[in-house]
């Protein structure tokens, strides 16, 4: 049976979709951009203080759902410029680690909602 997980500490979602999905012991993110869940404002200053923002909202939607990202078993990041991958792949090692990092897939994309740079999307088991 699914269960729809929703935070006001995330920006809430703009089409037809909710932030995550609870199925079973599995919980599944929509994706999230640098969007700043108090103001709705998109976060600027360049791909760290946006990658910071996305992760943080990702957070928020953990959290809401009784998880953390110890628990996260694969995340999909979306730039929207593979130039930006190194400075990208420091913040994420410092909120994921290596030891228990999820496994990933990165991908280029020619655009992004709102012009972000970054937008991922997870999937965590729960307890």
């Amino acid at each position: 049976m699914k269960e729809i997980i929703t935070t006001g500490k995330a920006p809430a979602p703009i089409g037809p979709y909710n932030q995550a999905v609870k199925c079973g012991n599995l919980l599944y993110t929509s994706g999230q951009i640098p969007v700043n869940p108090e103001t709705g404002a998109k976060v600027e200053g360049g791909i760290a203080p946006q990658t910071v923002q996305v992760l943080e909202n990702l957070k928020a939607v953990l959290d809401a759902a009784g998880a953390t990202l110890d628990r996260v078993i694969k995340t999909t990041v979306f730039l929207q410029d593979m130039g930006d991958f190194a400075e990208f792949n420091g913040i994420y090692a410092d909120y994921f680690g290596e030891d228990n990092a999820p496994a990933r897939s990165t991908v280029q994309v020619a655009a992004l909602p709102l012009g972000a740079l970054v937008e991922i999307e997870l999937v965590a088991e729960l307890r």
